[in-house]
């Protein structure tokens, strides 16, 4: 008995993986869709502020050739995040962006903590974050003691952007997903031409034998 209701479990298990493997490329053209706007913004505002972003990437961080650092990382975030939104050579075009990402982790945000913005509540909060949250709290007796304070959080409240590794890393982890799972099934242009590769892969090696 005890075996028969296992063997049940074990069937209707796989049924159920089986049901939503058919689905499996939705969480990955979400994570698509998610990349595109902020890569594609960042990508534009390195060619909309030229002259800024090659004095940022060559006198603050110091690095080499500046001129081409400025165009290839525009190039890899605002090409890469139209071919991602399509599906389109997404482990390749995943590679680039990922050291982009850990470039801009450690070499621009590294020395800021963790967190995007100030909460000194957070077990992962830093100096940084502590100091924040203290000017935060001036600027809000600031505003409540000079200004309307109630219309001018109306729509949120003051904070302080600390500009941790937060976002650069969390991109990397999603851009790390799309490299190793690709597009997704039914949901990109690689899972298409794949197919379409393969099935001409077969044609053409049967042609070949019947021509032997």
């Amino acid at each position: 008995m005890v075996r028969k209701i296992v063997s049940t479990v074990e069937k209707g298990y796989s049924w159920f993986l089986g049901t939503i493997s058919h689905a499996s490329g939705l969480p990955l053209l979400a994570l698509r869709i998610y990349l595109f706007p902020n890569l594609l913004q960042a990508g534009w505002r390195k060619f909309a502020a030229f002259e800024y972003h090659l004095d940022w990437f060559g006198d603050s961080l110091g690095l080499p050739f500046p001129w081409l650092m400025v165009v290839l990382a525009g190039l890899a975030e605002f090409g890469g995040a139209i071919l991602l939104l399509m599906g389109w050579f997404t482990r390749l075009v995943a590679i680039p962006l990922m050291i982009t990402m850990l470039v801009a982790a450690f070499l621009v945000h590294g020395d800021k903590g963790w967190l995007t913005t100030s909460d000194a509540t957070s077990w992962l909060a830093g100096e940084r974050v502590i100091e924040a949250d203290k000017r935060r709290d001036e600027i809000n007796d600031i505003v409540r003691e000079h200004g309307n304070y109630r219309e001018l959080t109306r729509f949120g409240r003051i904070t302080m952007l600390t500009n941790g590794m937060q976002l650069a890393i969390t991109y990397f982890v999603m851009l790390l997903v799309l490299f190793f799972f690709g597009g997704g099934r039914y949901v990109s242009v690689d899972y298409w031409l794949s197919k379409g590769f393969n099935r001409w892969k077969v044609t053409y090696y049967d042609r070949k034998q019947n021509q032997t």
